[in-house]
């Protein structure tokens, strides 16, 4: 390779923001030149149907425990410091931008993309990324929503992401914990990831970005996914990793907004992203049959799926590379996906969880106080780990569903999912894609089946579901429906589903404890219709 190879030229230089780069720049390339200069950089191959498959090495998944938060004036008042949002001190991230402009310079060719944050106009930020790896910039070209011709021909980036899987941080000199570091500077509007070739490091970059950032102008930013029914009915679904969020969403009989973040203005719903990006293991054309028509396409890319070097033939069920294998490609992959990433506001909000105690109802209505709750809570469970003697399913609470990219407090966005729900008198649902009869780590306890999730979320969506009989759930407080049409009763009673019903309320007891043991954090920070929707301890039938 002897030129540079420029789709579109920089409108705005590298050199005036003070990055020299010592080699070739690759600006706003395609996706076919990104693919083809991914497989002669030898950073992934092509698979028989056409995605690039790639491997990320060690780094499967977020590295969490390696981001920080530059500590200044800017964000000194405003950050929740803690676990989540750890402080790095200004003059170590002076240190860590030196070091990493220096490995910019030295590297003999660079990809870089300039793309929007956010597809309404009003709320969007233009993002510069800089990578060292095509498929990373083809990763975030297809994850962000990409501009026209006439955006980029005047493109000044307010917010740089520069990042360099190569690159080895110095705890010592960094202020960081490991060779890996993502370092957010909100002040010099400048994020830093290096040691680790994770792709989605750099979404949820950006996630971080807009979740400190538009709170201030009243927008409820949420990690969530959405979709419009026929009628014009908006849906946004909050869940964790593994709940379901973007199989749910991704429904033939609705058009997709977008799988995994959002914001809520006054006027719309709208997706910070112009891709998606779904967790393929296990992945089934039976199950998921319009994520999985997208591993058959050129233009997606798969992390850590096992590739038959011969036949090139992929082998979804092997979790040898990571649990975790990964595929993005272009929402419009999606065959009834929005053309302008946007919907009107919701008139549902569901809450997913994969409950691995077996305790929680596959649906049940919530008051909005109870919505609050659940959404300051981010309760999911999963199988516990392999180890020899592990029995019990372990419960994970990720603050309003997505706690390591909230930057302010969570009762920032609490309070403005509850403002919100009450402005548009939204009706709110607790959907459990989890586990039913018993606990997952039981022999023969398997998940609630997604026809059974699918019926009662259609019943949901489309109204009907509000004329069924209810009863109130002993432990949490919220309504389960007692019958509804093409769904066995007796798994809307998860206790019924149980064979030892004093086994359910001992389990269930314990779940309370802990929903209630980690809402304490926020007691402090609601109000008492609030703290009163919490489920009771000692209310389990004996």
């Amino acid at each position: 390779m002897t030129a540079t190879t420029i789709s579109f030229p920089l409108a705005h230089g590298l050199e005036r923001q003070g990055i020299t780069a010592g080699g070739l720049v690759h600006a706003n390339l395609g996706t076919a030149p990104l693919v083809e200069h991914a497989i002669r950089n030898g950073e992934g191959v092509l698979a028989k149907d056409g995605p690039l498959v790639v491997a990320t090495g060690k780094h499967t998944g977020r590295s969490a425990k390696d981001k920080f938060i530059v500590r200044d004036e800017t964000t000194e008042a405003t950050v929740w410091w803690g676990d989540v949002n750890r402080p790095m001190s200004p003059a170590h991230f002076a240190a860590l931008k030196e070091d990493f402009l220096k490995a910019v310079s030295e590297k003999d060719q660079l990809y870089v993309a300039d793309l929007f944050g956010g597809s309404q106009s009003e709320h969007r930020i233009k993002v510069r990324v800089v990578n060292e790896y095509a498929w990373h910039n083809l990763f975030v070209r297809t994850l962000l929503v990409r501009p026209g011709e006439d955006d980029l021909a005047s493109f000044v980036p307010e917010y740089t992401i520069i990042d360099l899987p190569s690159f080895r941080a110095d705890p010592a000199r960094h202020g960081c914990r490991t060779e890996t570091v993502i370092a957010v500077n909100f002040t010099e509007k400048l994020i830093l990831i290096g040691g680790t070739a994770y792709a989605g490091e750099m979404k949820k970059a950006v996630f971080g970005l807009l979740n400190f950032l538009l709170p201030v102008d009243g927008i409820m930013p949420m990690h969530c996914s959405a979709n419009i029914g026929p009628d014009g009915d908006t849906a946004v679904f909050f869940g964790l990793s593994g709940t379901g969020k973007t199989t749910l969403s991704a429904d033939a009989s609705r058009t997709l907004i977008g799988d995994d973040e959002h914001g809520w203005s006054d006027e719309a719903v709208f997706n910070f992203e112009g891709g998606c990006y779904a967790k393929m293991i296990r992945i089934s054309p039976e199950a998921e049959p319009e994520i999985f028509a997208t591993t058959k396409r050129f233009g997606t890319v798969l992390e850590n799926v096992v590739i038959d070097p011969v036949t090139r033939e992929m082998d979804f069920d092997d979790n040898a590379l990571a649990e975790n294998s990964r595929g993005s490609y272009p929402i419009d992959f999606i065959p009834n996906a929005s053309k302008d990433n946007l919907g009107p506001v919701p008139q549902n909000v569901i809450f997913l969880t994969a409950d691995a105690f077996g305790v929680m109802p596959p649906i049940a209505r919530l008051t909005p106080e109870q919505a609050m709750y659940h959404f300051l809570s981010g309760y999911t469970a999963r199988v516990a780990g392999t180890e020899i003697g592990v029995t019990e399913p372990e419960a994970t609470f990720s603050t309003c569903f997505g706690a390591p990219f909230m930057p302010r407090h969570p009762s920032v966005y609490g309070n403005l999912l509850k403002e919100r729900i009450a402005k548009g008198g939204v009706k709110c649902w607790l959907v459990n894609t989890g586990w039913s009869g018993g606990k997952a780590t039981q022999e023969g306890i398997r998940r609630m089946p997604i026809k059974a999730t699918r019926a009662l979320l259609n019943a949901a969506l489309d109204g009907s579901l509000n004329n069924a009989t209810f009863v109130k759930d002993p432990n949490f407080g919220f309504e389960v429906p007692v019958a509804v049409p093409g769904v066995d009763s007796k798994l809307l009673d998860p206790r019924a589903a149980w064979a030892d019903a004093g086994e359910y309320d001992r389990t269930a007891h314990h779940l309370v404890q802990l929903f209630v043991d980690n809402f304490a954090q926020f007691e402090g920070h609601v109000d008492e219709g609030v703290r009163a929707a919490a489920p009771a301890v000692g209310t389990v039938e004996a």
